[in-house]
């Protein structure tokens, strides 16, 4: 009975470890930037991002089914690095060179992946830089409305969640209007 376990136990193995992809994200109101909905592969998972506290944009909760967590800046009067907190995993973000918020770079668990805006005069689409963890880049359906995205996320399966939902956040906050 026990050779038998062990191969089916192995067969298992990789539908346990498949990776969750983001599909798009957009906003839950058509005139606020302040709540999102986002999604991935499967059809019934939706997850959102709302500001922890009305009108403070340092501070933001994710939820995607059980998995839940906090975005906020990592200190009070940086506004160019941030810390992702969820799922007893830590991801930061900082830009690369200062005061420039269309280049940025995102460390998690030993894995460094850099994230630029295409235009820096225009924030519609956004990509990796040279990873060798795969391709993720965010494209806005129609062009110049950053309420609406496309995410096309073909990072490895060791690529965790929270790494993709940190690029996820630093691009739309970065592209919509604070109001």
């Amino acid at each position: 009975m026990k050779k038998y376990l062990l191969p089916i136990s192995f067969s298992l193995i990789p539908w346990l470890l498949t990776a969750q992809y983001l599909t798009g994200v957009v906003t839950y109101y058509n005139d606020s930037f302040t709540e999102w909905r986002f999604y991935t592969d499967l059809e019934e998972e939706e997850g959102t991002l709302l500001q922890q506290w009305e009108g403070n944009w340092t501070e933001w909760d994710y939820r995607l089914g059980e998995t839940s967590g906090n975005i906020k800046l990592k200190w009070r009067d940086k506004p160019d690095e941030w810390e992702l907190r969820g799922n007893n995993k830590i991801v930061n973000a900082r830009t690369i060179w200062n005061g420039d918020f269309t280049e940025w770079r995102i460390l998690s668990g030993g894995k460094t992946f850099t994230l630029q805006s295409k235009w820096k005069n225009q924030f519609d689409i956004w990509s990796l830089r040279d990873s060798k963890y795969g391709g993720f880049s965010m494209e806005t359906n129609w062009e110049l409305d950053p309420r609406d995205w496309n995410i096309f996320d073909e990072l490895n399966n060791d690529v965790d969640f929270e790494t993709k939902l940190m690029m996820m956040f630093i691009v739309i906050f970065h592209s919509s209007p604070k109001e």
